[in-house]
């Protein structure tokens, strides 16, 4: 009898570990699957905390201390539903957002949203040069050396490489954006009124905060990332069967980017603003004031990460508006095509590079006014590029049973509608109150 019930139980524990191998196959498959498809998401979220992103947010810490925290949550929920948007159309299309407007609104609309984007995207590609640049200079490098190298650098990069090596470095890229982490831990910020005024809002109506406010929104939620993402996920192939792992990447990088800016905005209100230092002339002055307050470390993790993120941003904005023209034209595009396949697209990623690092280097150039404009000319831009996309994602004809939901467009809807306002406002405050405004 005894012996039976060992068997009984040598059995069940056989049985158990058969279970969990099975268990664990299928949960390495499922890791594999995700690692696969990760990048896109990812890799678009972080760029959001780019050159003109860190100084904006550095901006809002050292002008409003913790004031301006609420507004992580709602941008991270716009954030993610936006570029979750951007993914399905991705899956269930196969087709970049500029061939969606093109073939389904025609050409002229098409032409609008490439023009605008142009515009917009050249500024922005200057902010990160001139982000190259002062924190070269914090390192002790004169920009006229730093941003010609960082240029030469980036195109070869984009020109030599295939998708899926350039995807690698920009992963790898992602990790340095810890130094944030670390800088406001050596900054010692009070986490407690932090955490407060990140769950409780706090509103103020003038033209100052309401600059912040859009120019936050336009540099997390920035329209060109909708055209890289979609257009990274159809590079990549992501059919409707991975479209799972296409969500949860684009999970991570909503969080890890809202993270950072979290980081971002406490460094610099525990240090800054606790000190009276309200204005700042960019991430590079948020650098160098962190000296005498939090110490050198701190300081050089700014730094470090100012650079990081620059030259991560000056790889991809390019490539976004390539994507975005050639797309809407109808010419090849894509990092895997050699230039003589893609002509028009290498030669407008060289463009784009080439002027916007020029700019940088033109004595007297207003490259904070650029800086925080061209955030605000994302918020700007913003509300066109969602309509659109809203417009395209409740096509059955186009996305079957993959339509947005009521919420999904209430949240998009919504998003659309505050940048609408946001924008009104600022011209309101740009023609009749000049002197109010940062930047203008």
């Amino acid at each position: 009898m005894n012996f039976v019930g060992i068997n009984e139980r040598v059995e069940q524990w056989r049985q158990g570990a058969v279970r969990a191998r099975r268990h664990g196959r299928r949960l390495w498959v499922r890791v594999g699957l995700f690692l696969a498809v990760l990048g896109p998401g990812l890799i678009t979220s972080n760029v959001d905390n780019d050159a003109g992103g860190i100084s904006t947010y550095s901006l809002a810490g050292a002008r409003f201390g913790y004031l301006l925290l609420w507004s992580l949550i709602p941008m991270a929920i716009a954030l993610y539903v936006t570029e979750e948007m951007c993914a399905r159309m991705a899956v269930a299309t196969g087709k970049g957002l500029s061939d969606l407007i093109r073939e389904e609104f025609g050409f002229r609309p098409t032409f609008f949203v490439m023009i605008t984007g142009f515009v917009v995207d050249l500024g922005n590609v200057v902010a990160e040069f001139a982000g190259v640049a002062s924190a070269m200079e914090i390192f002790g490098i004169s920009r006229y050396i730093a941003v010609p190298i960082a240029g030469f650098v980036v195109w070869l990069l984009v020109l030599q490489g295939t998708h899926r090596q350039v995807e690698k470095i920009f992963l790898a890229l992602c990790s340095f954006y810890l130094a944030y982490f670390f800088s406001a831990v050596l900054a010692k910020p009070d986490w407690l009124e932090a955490a407060r005024h990140t769950v409780i809002p706090t509103v103020q109506f003038n033209a100052g905060y309401l600059l912040l406010l859009a120019a936050l929104v336009g540099t997390t939620i920035a329209p060109w990332q909708f055209f890289y993402l979609q257009a990274g996920f159809v590079e990549k192939r992501i059919g409707p069967r991975q479209y799972s792992q296409a969500r949860a990447d684009v999970i991570a990088g909503t969080i890890s980017c809202m993270v950072i800016v979290f980081f971002i905005i406490v460094s610099t209100a525990a240090t800054l603003h606790a000190s009276g230092q309200f204005d700042i002339g960019g991430a590079a002055d948020a650098a160098r004031a962190l000296v005498p307050l939090a110490g050198r470390w701190a300081a050089l993790l700014f730094a470090f990460g100012l650079l990081n993120a620059s030259l991560f941003a000056a790889s991809i904005l390019p490539l976004s508006t390539a994507h975005v023209i050639c797309e809407g034209l109808g010419f090849e595009a894509g990092i895997d095509h050699k230039f003589r396949e893609a002509p028009i697209f290498y030669w407008l990623y060289t463009i784009l590079i080439v002027v916007g690092g020029g700019l940088v280097l033109v004595p007297g150039a207003p490259l904070w006014r650029i800086l925080v404009l061209s955030q605000v000319a994302n918020g700007v831009w913003l509300p066109i590029v969602l309509i659109f996309m809203i417009k395209l994602i409740n096509r059955r004809d186009l996305m079957g049973d993959r339509v947005n939901s009521p919420t999904f467009n209430v949240i998009a809807g919504l998003t659309s509608l505050c940048m609408i306002v946001l924008t009104l406002v600022l011209i309101y405050a740009a023609l009749f109150r000049p002197g109010g405004v940062p930047g203008m």
